[in-house]
């Protein structure tokens, strides 16, 4: 029986409720399944932290994160600090440092999720979109001059470099190969952006050749979201910058449904650091402490998680339960159109796992 140490960082607002939700979940199966077990660190790093120490996680944070399987991460927000800092101190503090260069966001209507798109439902449409995680226009290059003058300038560089765009494009190209379509779109601008961009469309045509078996096409981020909208089942794997996908995959996670119910991955798959996983919902400092946040998207990202850990049979047990629940309709969070309760989602999604 294999054993992890799993790093839980809640963060702000209901993420420390959606994460104590997926932990409760993962220690379950760990004692029911005897598949595996697992030890679970929290770490109490965010905005209150910040408040008391003046950053949002120590200097050696990092470190103490290293020995760690894995990373189980809620959110970063909060009214009472930038939002700038918020990020950069956390969130993207532990995926830029390490090296968490590709983040996976799948999306796909589950059972008993009703589409804000007509005439979709489970199975008309299942993308994951490759986000490059690591550089781009979120490498932190830029600054501002001549602050409170009229002739004040912001300026923010997008650095792209030809190790880091090839090193997503194969990922993308070999995640694509790994699924039943075998299709894969590269999304950029380079229409009005000619050099990064270009350097992207350049790249692609070039590794795409030791992908003949994956069949592939090339869109501008604006006409993306015209696809996304009106052709849904044309996509399978989407792969974009830093910026253009995090835009995409928000609205890739409305069309399913909620943004409630999405996860994501950032991952280092090398593996000599770990990786990341969390519901992309935010804070959402509005329904803090109320008991009534979607866990879902937690638990999709604790079965991503348990997929990059090996345990496939029980990543796939999860899913699983959370189809169940969401297919019977009877326990339905608020943000997909029910009354039910965080901890009522919790034990639904327990009482349906098969064991």
């Amino acid at each position: 029986m294999e054993h992890y140490k799993i790093a839980a960082i809640p963060g702000d607002g209901i993420g420390t409720e959606v994460i104590s939700a997926g932990v409760e979940v993962l220690e379950f199966m760990a004692k029911q399944g005897k598949q595996f077990s697992i030890a679970v660190e929290t770490f109490p790093w965010g905005a209150d932290y910040y408040l008391q120490h003046g950053q949002m996680m120590p200097d050696d944070g990092r470190e103490m994160l290293k020995p760690f399987d894995a990373i189980y991460f809620g959110s970063a927000g909060d009214p009472r600090i930038p939002d700038h800092i918020t990020l950069w101190q956390l969130r993207l503090n532990i995926c830029q440092g390490f090296e968490q260069y590709a983040n996976v966001r799948p999306s796909r209507v589950l059972p008993g999720v009703k589409s804000p798109l007509a005439n979709i439902g489970p199975g008309d449409f299942d993308w994951v979109i490759v986000r490059e995680n690591s550089e781009g226009e979120y490498a932190g290059i830029g600054g501002r001059a001549h602050r409170d003058f009229s002739e004040e300038v912001a300026m923010d560089v997008s650095v792209f470099t030809r190790s880091g765009v090839e090193r997503i494009q194969r990922f993308a190209l070999e995640l694509a190969r790994s699924r039943p379509r075998k299709k894969l779109t590269l999304v950029t601008k380079s229409n009005a952006q000619r050099h990064g961009m270009v350097m992207w469309d350049d790249t692609f045509a070039r590794v795409k050749e030791d992908y003949p078996d994956v069949e592939t096409d090339k869109m501008l981020v604006d006409a993306m979201t015209t696809r996304m909208v009106l052709d849904p089942a044309s996509l399978d794997v989407i792969v974009a910058t830093n910026l253009h996908a995090d835009v995409l995959s928000d609205l890739a996670a409305a069309l399913s449904g909620s943004l409630g119910i999405a996860a994501t991955a950032n991952l280092r798959p090398e593996g000599d650091f770990p990786s990341m996983f969390e519901p992309i919902h935010g804070s959402a400092f509005d329904i803090m402490g109320k008991g009534i946040a979607n866990p879902i998207g937690s638990f999709w990202s604790a079965s991503m998680m348990l997929e990059h850990l090996g345990e496939q049979a029980a990543a796939d047990q999860l899913m699983a339960a959370i189809e169940k629940v969401t297919a019977a309709g009877e326990t339905m969070p608020a943000d997909l159109g029910g009354s039910a309760t965080t901890r009522e989602v919790t034990e639904a999604v327990i009482n349906a796992l098969d064991y």
